[in-house]
C-alpha cells in the first residue's frame, strides 16, 4: 500500500506526459493529507469550446475524504482503496458508482523492504524515466471545515505474484499495489464508468519498473 510518494510537479512534465499544467500549492514530497495534484476529466470538456481542456490538474488531499465525513482527518486512513471491497465500502463506494476517477501523476513510489529484518525504504520507478499516471477516485467535501475540500486516493489490487512489488511489507502482510495505468488508458480511464472500471484493475509489467534502495528517505524532510 502506497503511503509515500513523489508527486510530478514541474509544468514542463505535466504537460509532455499529462497534458496539464501545474495547480498551486502542490507539494513534491507526499504523504496522508498532503497537498498533491490530481487530474480529472473538465467538467465542461464536453461544450464544444476548444479553449476549454479536455483534462485538468487540481490540488487535493491525499486521503479520500467523503461527501459526509465531518473531519478532514478522515483521510489518513484512506488514501489507498483496495479494488476488491471499493464498490461496497463506504468510504468509496460513492467515488466508484459515480465514475469520479482521476489519475494521480507520480515520479516514484516508495515502499518499505522488510526483507533484511528492518524496512529499507525503497523507490520504484518506470525505467523510461517517464511518471507514472496511478490510477484513482476523487470526491469533494464541504462538511468537515465547511468550505470545499477536494481529495483523492491511489486504487490497489493485489501483487502476491508481481516480480517487484512482492517484495514489500513485512513478510506476513498481504503483498499490495497500486494500478498504473498506461498512457494509451488515461482518457478511457477518466471516462469510464463503474460497470467498466475493473477492467482497468491490471498490474503493470515488472520489466518496465525498477526498484532501488533509499535508506535516507525516512530521515530527509518532506
Amino acid at each position: 500500500m502506497c503511503s509515500n510518494y513523489d508527486s510530478v510537479t514541474k509544468t514542463e512534465r505535466l504537460k509532455l506526459h499529462f497534458g496539464v499544467e501545474a495547480p498551486p500549492g502542490i507539494k513534491g514530497q507526499v504523504w496522508p493529507l498532503y497537498h498533491a495534484p490530481f487530474i480529472r476529466r473538465h467538467p465542461y470538456h464536453d461544450v464544444g469550446d476548444e479553449a476549454v481542456p479536455s483534462r485538468e490538474a487540481l490540488a487535493g488531499l491525499f486521503g479520500l475524504i467523503p461527501h459526509w465525513a465531518g473531519e478532514v482527518a478522515f483521510g489518513k486512513r484512506t488514501y489507498n482503496a483496495r479494488s476488491e471491497t471499493v464498490a461496497e465500502k463506504p468510504s468509496f463506494r460513492d467515488a466508484w458508482r459515480l465514475g469520479q476517477h482521476c489519475i494521480v501523476p507520480v515520479e516514484n513510489i516508495y515502499e518499505p523492504d522488510w526483507r533484511s529484518g528492518r524496512a529499507v525504504p525503497t523507490r520504484i520507478q518506470r525505467k523510461d524515466d517517464k511518471p507514472m499516471g496511478i490510477a484513482g477516485l476523487w470526491a469533494v467535501n464541504r462538511k468537515a471545515t465547511g468550505e470545499e475540500v477536494l481529495s483523492f486516493t491511489m486504487l490497489t489490487i493485489n501483487a502476491d505474484d508481481h516480480p517487484i512489488f512482492n517484495q514489500f511489507h513485512r513478510p506476513e502482510d498481504e503483498k499490495r499495489m497500486v494500478v498504473i495505468l498506461r498512457e494509451d488508458q488515461y482518457d478511457e480511464w477518466l471516462d469510464a464508468p463503474a460497470a467498466r472500471s475493473m477492467a482497468f484493475m491490471q498490474p503493470y509489467p515488472a520489466q518496465l519498473l525498477m526498484a532501488t534502495p533509499d535508506p535516507e528517505r525516512g530521515r530527509r524532510k518532506a
